[in-house]
């Protein structure tokens, strides 16, 4: 960060303690006990009043320094809950942690937004035997409310909501704020380091359908911290060490005897994956070969290593067909990364006499866990619970990570859940301090609402999924006739567009801890919420300014001179709703939940079309077609609007085009 950020952040938090301080001694002089007649009483007064002075300035340069910290764009819910925190707290000192909510409210003719802390804290006096009613709370929390700007006037209804009304002018600003600075994130205390581990197939396996959820929330999610301006480390845990490597190079030997000098020309690893495994189960002198296979890869025998990294790197090649239309980034970090960690691991556990032997199975058992760990086998082989043992330290202590999360079906849950206690029990990380979180998902439905198979009942493999997609949306561009508008390279870019958007967004818009139906009809559908819809709606918003003739030079001079009116009902409607934007990703840093940013961008594009249909941008000559007059205020907010958008795709990893 730059050092006038961080001075204004010092500054921040000076300011913040001397307004505790001043609100402190503010309090002591209204209490009566220190107020007895004395010739003291005039002097108290004199300086109650300076006080209150100074506390008022410090508050106003306070609010100023966060409207105006930088290019970040503002989250007002946070800002609401400052000030409605602070009124909160002057209202009930008597009151520890009172508890603070502040939403947008659900009925815009109420107001803006809705402060509903008062029926919780007339519930909390009660329990301190004080009977106050939640209405005389909210009035309290009003009087005590400190001088800001965002707020134009406030309302009690009900039993005790109070209902916010924003101020016009401050909205308008912070869009202009939005116009000329782009959609900026906001600042942060310190550069967190996140690793995020998704993805993971297995060696010598096609990726199916399970491992497409796992790619798509991961990379959104390392998005998401990425534009938060966290340092993120993507890493793909494959599955490419152990007992399978065994028959797979047995099998490699036979079939390409001469493999250490001529690349095997392997070209469907899955058939040769399941012919091993059928002289694997049929064949006994073959299931020995296998077995001592393992052993001479383990022991690092160079013609052994020069078998295994052939068949990774058959793999790595098809993976990565995946990975480039998906648009995805990671490094992989397979078992075999930890193999040697394992062994310190164990040791360390040991050390600690944390293990218990059941029959020559070396166990961890975690106090409050219904499962122990099994970190050596029988025969002496490490297990998953080893390896992932091993991978949480290496993140911990070699990576320093702040934040670890793992994006892997909730059949893992449990899983994730004993391996995380027992890296607390052994005092690697204190919740705390570091999160580390497991980011489970449900299956995926085919239309039969049973699991997604082929209909010959084998698993979808996902580069024909990503395959028919492709076609899929040819067929849909063309029956819109949309190759007789667009050159044959700008057709194709649609077509990738539609397709790797549509499925990559159907996933994103369900709630990821449920299971889906995977359904192309559904997803490639242009209404409701879909990406077809939004990416549309996108490419129509884009061309309003080109249909007026107003280029961007146009548009970045109207930021900086124009003011936004938000005068009409759909104007006021659309602006806020774009301010949003920061609340919504508050919410999912905090929660994971990336659904949330679909049915937000969702909602914005439905909110602009209320806007469009209601407010002319632009003015046309009827009979010629000729442009008359331009609302240069609307265009920013069909600006505004696009730059939101814009940013929201790029989070979910969706690649709008200029023309569609």
């Amino acid at each position: 960060f730059s050092i006038p950020v961080l001075e204004s952040f010092r500054q921040l938090l000076f300011q913040e303690r001397e307004i505790r301080n001043l609100s402190a001694e503010i309090e002591s002089l209204k209490n009566p006990q220190n107020l007895n007649p004395s010739p003291r009483l005039d002097e108290l007064r004199e300086e109650n009043t300076r006080l209150k002075y100074r506390l008022n300035i410090l508050k106003r340069s306070l609010q100023e320094e966060k409207t105006h910290c930088g290019k970040s764009t503002m989250n007002i819910n946070q800002q609401l809950q400052e000030i409605f925190g602070e009124a909160i707290r002057t209202s009930c000192p008597e009151l520890e942690n009172p508890p603070l909510a502040v939403t947008p409210n659900q009925q815009p003719k109420f107001g803006d937004y809705q402060c509903n802390s008062a029926m919780a804290m007339a519930q909390m006096l009660k329990a301190k035997g004080l009977k106050v009613s939640p209405r005389e709370i909210a009035e309290k929390i009003i009087q005590n409310l400190p001088d800001n700007e965002l707020v134009q006037k406030t309302e009690i209804a009900g039993p005790g909501f109070i209902n916010i009304h924003l101020k016009k002018t401050f909205v308008s600003k912070l869009l202009s704020h939005l116009l000329i600075n782009g959609a900026q994130p906001p600042p942060l205390a310190a550069r967190k380091k996140v690793v995020v581990d998704f993805s993971s197939p297995n060696i010598a396996k096609e990726m199916h359908v399970g491992h497409l959820r796992s790619t798509i929330i991961g990379e959104s999610m390392s998005r998401l911290f990425e534009f938060l301006g966290y340092d993120v480390l993507r890493l793909n845990h494959v599955g490419d060490w152990g007992t399978q490597f065994g028959m797979l190079i047995a099998h490699l030997q036979d079939k390409f005897p001469d493999y250490l000098t001529v690349s095997p020309p392997i070209s469907d690893l899955q058939a040769f994956y399941k012919e091993s495994k059928k002289r694997f189960d049929e064949d006994e002198d073959f299931k020995k070969r296998a077995y001592q296979c393992v052993v001479r890869l383990q022991s690092k025998e160079p013609d052994f290593i020069k078998g295994w990294n052939l068949i990774c790197d058959v793999s790595r090649r098809e993976f990565q067909k995946v990975y480039d239309c998906l648009d995805i980034k990671l490094i992989e970090r397979g078992e075999s990364y930890y193999q040697e960690l394992m062994t310190e691991v164990v040791k360390e556990f040991d050390g600690k006499g944390l293990t218990q032997m059941d029959e020559g199975r070396k166990l961890v058992f975690v106090p409050g866990q219904s499962i122990p760990l099994t970190i050596v086998k029988s025969d002496g082989g490490y297990t998953y619970d080893t390896s992932d043992l091993a991978a949480i330290r290496q993140r911990l202590f070699e990576e320093k990570a702040d934040i670890i999360i793992y994006v892997t079906d909730s059949g893992q849950a449990t899983h994730f859940q004993v391996v995380f206690a027992a890296a607390q029990m052994i005092g690697w990380y204190d919740p705390q301090v570091t999160r580390v979180e497991h980011a489970g998902f449900g299956v995926v439905l085919g239309e039969d609402k049973k699991k997604f198979k082929t209909r010959s009942g084998d698993t979808v493999r996902l580069m024909d999924l990503l395959e028919e997609g492709l076609k899929r949306s040819m067929d849909k561009l063309k029956e819109k006739e949309r190759d007789k508008a667009l050159t044959p390279e700008e057709l194709v870019k649609a077509q990738r567009a539609v397709a790797f958007g549509c499925i990559k967004y159907a996933d994103l818009s369900h709630n990821r801890i449920n299971d889906y139906i995977f359904s192309f009809d559904k997803m490639l559908d242009d209404r409701g919420n879909t990406a077809a819809y939004l990416l549309y709606a996108f490419t129509r918003i884009r061309s309003i300014a080109r249909l007026a003739n107003i280029d961007e030079a146009m548009l970045k001079k109207a930021a900086e001179t124009t003011e936004v009116i938000l005068d009409h009902e759909k104007e006021w409607k659309l602006g806020k709703c774009i301010l949003r934007f920061p609340e919504i990703l508050q919410k999912i840093l905090d929660d994971l939940l990336l659904h949330t940013l679909c049915d937000y961008l969702y909602e914005l594009a439905t909110t602009f079309t209320e806007f469009y249909d209601s407010c002319y941008c632009v003015e046309k000559d009827r009979q010629t077609g000729e442009v008359i007059k331009v609302n240069m205020w609307r265009m920013l907010l069909c600006e505004a609007t696009a730059i939101i958008m814009a940013k929201g795709f790029e989070i979910l990893g969706i690649n709008p085009v200029q023309r569609m």
